[in-house]
Parts: structure tokens; C-alpha cells; sequence
């Protein structure tokens, strides 16, 4: 496929000027800002408002952007669509963390995480079984300021088994769904090898939330082969519904016999092991769906 990327880092855009023709796809991470791209999420909104006020075909356009940088709207439309997910609620400001927790706690006694509404990889998750574990991490100084100001105080679901399931689909379909271990990974399961090293050290990470240190050689995430689950086409309809093209899709088969969706990856990444095995590719499939995208483009 013939392919131009851009770096949405810095630089400048002509909102007056006409976008080259094509198909184009956003990759924009909710993580971004975390690799010191704090302008991106920003960067890409000017450009797909552009692109898309010039009627260009976007793939995961303006729209759905705001889905990846937000939990609060991932959350809110999933609910929308009949899906289960966590009780949540979210904290505007970090100096209302706190009350925010408490009342939580009082309304859903038991423990519960905190996230930022817009993280990525698992970062910025911390699981706390009281308010004033809470409190005394505050006054530590060991929470980061959400890149928003917003952060979530969120149930913490309890899986059956030390595991979640990521859906993976593409242009509408199912592509497959992997099992991504918990125990080893604990909150951070991004699929993406670089993930599970430490880009400084190049050692493999031991995340928070895990209860045992990956060692060299382990595999986190394995294909659930022959999935089936009427969750899948709930999946494909809220994708379809909300304009997401390409996606992975987290849920939790909790202890109490719960199917609870958390996480909804428009940024998607693919495990190399995963893809070794897997009867279809995750890459190949959104290479011959923008394939058959720009050749729509061409001839219309």
C-alpha cells in the first residue's frame, strides 16, 4: 500500500489549504503525552477537523479521537449501548479526589482503582482497599496529575481468573481475541512488544497491580482460538454505531459472573506471538481494509 505518515509532534497546518487526496488513518495514542507529545492530542484534532471539513475519508476520524482520550466517553457510550461496565465516577480537579473516594466508599464498600481519564497502557492505574490508603498516598505525593484534570474512581473488578479478553476487530469484523495475563501484567496489558520493557533499561517491567514478576521468556498474551461470545456482536455493533473502525476492546469474565467492559483501545496494538499463531492478522486485515478504502477513493 502506498503509505505517507505524519508525525502530529509540532509543526504548523494551513486550515485554508486543500489535503492531498487519499484515505487517512489516525493512530493518535491517548498515551501520547507520556512520550512528551503533549501537544498531539491537540495537533490531531486541528488536523482531522480539516481533513474532514474537506471531505476526506478518515478512518478512526474526529469523532471517535475523543473516545480514545476519554474513559469518561468510552464509559458513557458503552453504557448507551446496553454494555455493562465498572461504577464510576469521576473526580474534576485533584483536590476533590479524596471526597470523591470517600463517598464512593460509602455507597460501594469494598476496594476500588484510580485512573486518569485520559491514560493509555495502564498507566496512572493504582488499585486502593480504603479511602485512606488513598489519602495517604495523596499526601505522599505518589499520584500524577491527570493530563485532563480528571481522574476516575472506578470499582475494582474482581476476575474469576487472573485474566481479561481483548477483542480486536477491524472494519466491522472480528479479527480474534487474546487473553492477556493479569497476574503478570496487572493493570499496564498494552499488547505492543515495546510495552513490557523499560524503554530506559531495556529490562522487562514488572507493572503495578502484578503479583508476579515477568520473567524472560513469559508469554502475557496468548489467543483465545474459537472465541465465541454474544458480547462479540454487541462489540461490533457499538463500533459500528460510533463510527470506530478499528479497535480493541478489554472486558473482564468476573467472580461473580459478570461481563464487564473497561476499555476501548482506538489506538490499537498487536502481540507478535499472538500474531504467530493467530489464524488472521491483525495488521493485514487494516492493510487490506484501507486497501479497499483508497480504492473506493480513486474511483468514486
Amino acid at each position: 500500500m502506498p503509505l505517507v505518515e505524519w508525525l502530529l509532534v509540532d509543526g504548523e497546518l494551513d486550515p485554508l489549504a486543500v489535503p492531498p487526496g487519499g484515505v487517512f488513518w489516525s493512530r493518535i495514542s491517548a498515551s501520547s503525552h507520556t512520550r512528551g507529545h503533549i501537544l498531539s492530542k491537540e495537533y490531531a484534532r486541528a488536523v482531522l477537523a480539516w481533513l474532514e471539513a474537506n471531505g476526506r475519508r478518515t478512518v478512526n476520524g474526529r469523532a471517535v479521537l475523543e473516545l480514545e482520550v476519554s474513559k469518561v466517553a468510552q464509559l458513557a457510550a458503552l453504557r448507551r449501548a446496553g454494555i455493562e461496565v465498572p461504577r464510576t465516577v469521576a473526580a474534576i480537579g485533584t483536590p476533590h479526589l479524596l471526597d470523591v473516594a470517600r463517598a464512593f466508599e460509602r455507597q460501594s464498600p469494598g476496594p476500588f482503582v484510580v485512573k486518569h481519564n485520559q491514560g493509555g497502557k495502564g498507566l496512572s492505574v493504582a488499585r486502593f482497599d480504603a479511602a485512606d490508603e488513598l489519602e495517604a498516598a495523596l499526601a505522599a505525593g505518589q499520584l500524577e496529575e491527570p493530563q485532563d484534570g480528571i481522574t476516575l474512581v472506578q470499582e475494582y473488578v474482581q476476575p474469576a481468573e487472573p485474566f481479561i479478553t481483548r477483542v480486536e476487530i477491524v472494519g466491522g469484523e472480528l479479527v480474534y481475541a487474546i487473553r492477556a495475563d493479569t497476574a503478570r501484567g496487572g493493570f499496564q496489558l498494552c499488547p505492543a512488544d515495546a510495552c513490557a520493557v523499560d524503554p530506559a533499561t531495556g529490562k522487562l517491567i514488572t507493572p503495578p497491580g502484578a503479583t508476579i514478576a515477568p520473567q524472560p521468556g513469559d508469554q502475557l498474551f496468548s489467543l483465545r482460538d474459537g472465541f465465541r461470545h454474544p458480547i462479540i456482536e454487541r462489540y461490533l455493533a457499538f463500533t459500528r454505531a460510533n463510527g470506530i473502525e478499528i479497535a480493541g476492546i478489554e472486558f473482564i469474565e468476573t467472580a461473580d459472573g459478570r461481563v464487564v467492559t473497561y476499555d476501548v483501545n482506538t489506538n490499537t496494538n498487536y502481540n507478535a506471538g499472538v500474531e504467530a499463531v493467530a489464524p488472521n492478522s491483525g495488521p493485514r486485515a487494516i492493510a487490506r481494509y484501507l486497501g479497499r478504502l483508497l480504492r473506493r477513493e480513486v474511483h468514486a
